[in-house]
């Protein structure tokens, strides 16, 4: 166990680009200690494992598996969305979707799955897919932007909106936040025709706006976007911690 969890501890280490001093520094070890824990010489205590997770900003159901690898017990639950104990959190998420009218807003889980949208939100999307067949499998961003069938026909900047895209959800698997089923989404929508394979190559850690523009023109109607994404704070769910709300904005308003 303590091999695993000192592998694991190593890992998340060089993904967040610390050395082993300044991990060591920032968590109040001493670096033979860590030294130890991550060469499996050394079993970690909970605390310890949750404190190199806090300095590590390892997201909490990645935190209940350094725990799991340690021999803990999880640290964290995992609610349905629906869940009596979210209603609080779900009357918030309403309240954002509501406010954003009459523009669009989606709640996305960790797999791009659309989990809410707000009226204005249904009714664009509606407006771009109607006459396509269904995209396969449940409303996911990734597959809308991408199928043939979905949005990528209507948007006059793919090619940036699509890199963007890539990149951050190769950048969120560096950081822990996508799981295994958002990269085989990935590599699934990547396949589709008529994606280039510039696109596919797109380098994660590549500098890139803070902001980037989704422009969409159907039936001589322009609607020109940027979007912000929006996370809930300190959750302690690793549901909570996991929803994006990606709220749009016009940029030149719609035409």
């Amino acid at each position: 166990m303590s091999g695993e969890v000192g592998a694991l501890v190593q890992r998340w280490r060089k993904a967040r680009r610390l050395s082993q001093l300044r991990l060591a520094a920032e968590a109040a070890v001493s670096i033979r200690h860590l030294c130890f824990i991550e060469t499996g010489r050394a079993r970690p205590s909970r605390t310890m494992v949750l404190r190199l997770a806090e300095v590590l900003e390892v997201p909490l159901r990645e935190r209940n598996t350094l725990l799991l690898a340690a021999g803990f017990a999880p640290e964290y639950r995992e609610s349905a969305l629906d869940a009596p104990a979210l209603a609080a959190v779900q009357g918030a998420i309403e309240a954002i979707l509501a406010q954003q009218e009459p523009y669009p807003a989606v709640v996305m889980d960790r797999d791009w799955d659309i989990r809410h949208t707000n009226a204005a939100a249904e009714g664009f999307f509606g407006f771009l897919l109607a006459g396509h067949e269904p995209v396969p499998g449940p409303a996911n961003v990734l597959r809308l932007m991408f199928h043939p069938d979905g949005v990528r026909p209507y948007v006059t900047n793919w090619p940036e909106v699509a890199q963007a895209l890539v990149r951050r959800v190769r950048r969120e698997a560096l950081g822990g936040v996508t799981d295994e089923r958002a990269q085989l989404i990935l590599a699934e929508v990547l396949a589709y025709p008529g994606v280039p394979a510039a696109i596919a190559d797109t380098d994660p850690l590549a500098p890139q706006l803070p902001i980037v523009p989704v422009r969409f023109a159907r039936d001589g109607r322009q609607f020109d976007y940027f979007s912000t994404v929006t996370t809930l704070g300190t959750p302690q769910d690793v549901t909570l911690q996991e929803l994006r709300i990606e709220c749009f904005f016009p940029a030149a308003g719609p035409m």
